[in-house]
């Protein structure tokens, strides 16, 4: 009734809607949004896969000065982070479809090839190839460039989504390799700005375990091999999964930081089944060729940008009915 001065029966309706969408809205929020997942899909068919990610928040954020490099982990904006490792199964359906050329270190003795567990042995600069393939998926500019003999190049000031802070990827793309202030901060941070010293929100060494989503970060001896990637052991601060333990990862960012010379070392951490919790710690970090391929220690996970939030729907929600409001008065 108290429409029917200015409303007809199909505003009150539209009006109803809206406010049905924001009230569930305001309960998603309440559940903290920086904790859904969102799942993408990528290739078609037989190739199809998909990717969970989860948004991580809290923009400008204190750097850890804790923490290796000193300080770390202070980002100015919100992104998303694949909440689990990139699986063997997605290499080889990107390739298949892709022509990738992609290869996958052997874990014949380290417990079998199983589609699930981590992509192993994958260089940087192959990672970097399977980066630009999603990125081409979504209709958006590859993040890494190639010249026509597939060496990796940094961008210059004359390619369009060149950025001079970071000349390694371009700002047009809408997945990379996160850089090590992004994986540190997905890894040891959480969404109330605390720092942890290992990635699974404690600040104790993680205990062994074989699998599990609970308790512990995956760490084994040489011969049981990683785990699957959604099943190597409990969350980070922000839900992500196995940032220590299983896979080491490779970071976008240079051992030095400065990303300015294509074949200079790239940092490397999280440590893997194969090593012990000292290479979890949020005070370590490894130095590789882009090039190398260790079957225990060069995996990697994706970063992108964020898909809308929560608060952003809901902003969209009221301009609606507040422009609704204006048209009828």
């Amino acid at each position: 009734m108290a429409f029917s001065g200015y409303c007809g029966i199909k505003e009150v309706v539209l009006v109803c809607l809206l406010m049905k969408r924001i009230v569930g809205l305001l309960f998603l929020i309440s559940l903290n949004v920086n904790a859904q997942v969102i799942t993408q899909n990528f290739g078609t068919g037989i190739n199809a896969f998909s990717i969970d990610f989860v948004q991580i928040g809290n923009p400008n954020n204190s750097a850890d000065s804790s923490g290796f490099p000193n300080p770390v982990g202070s980002v100015s904006y919100i992104y998303n982070i694949s909440k689990y490792e990139i699986s063997r199964s997605m290499i080889e359906l990107a390739n298949s479809e892709g022509n990738l050329g992609i290869t996958l270190n052997d874990l014949t003795n380290f417990g079998g090839n199983y589609p699930n567990r981590p992509a192993n042995g994958i260089s940087w600069y192959e990672a970097a190839r399977f980066v630009n393939y999603l990125n081409i998926q979504s209709g958006s500019s590859g993040a890494y460039k190639f010249d026509s003999n597939g060496s990796f190049q940094v961008w210059n000031s004359s390619d369009a989504g060149f950025n001079s802070s970071n000349p390694f990827r371009n700002t047009n793309a809408r997945y990379w390799l996160p850089s090590i202030d992004e994986w540190y901060k997905a890894a040891y941070g959480s969404p109330s700005g605390q720092w942890y010293s290992y990635p699974n929100a404690s600040d104790s060494p993680p205990a062994i375990v074989t699998n599990g989503t609970t308790g512990s970060v995956h760490w084994l001896s040489p011969s049981s091999g990683p785990a699957d990637i959604n099943d190597a052991g409990a969350l980070s601060a922000w839900g992500t999964m196995a940032q220590g333990g299983n896979i080491g990862e490779w970071m976008e960012t240079a051992f030095d930081g400065i990303n300015d010379s294509a074949n200079e070392n790239r940092a490397n951490r999280g440590g893997s089944w194969y090593s012990n919790s000292n290479f979890q710690l949020s005070t370590s970090q490894l130095s590789f060729d882009p090039a190398t391929e260790i079957d225990n220690g060069t995996g990697f996970r994706i970063a992108g940008v964020p898909e809308p939030s929560a608060l952003s729907l809901l902003a969209v929600g009221l301009g609606g009915l507040a422009m609704m409001r204006r048209r009828r008065s």
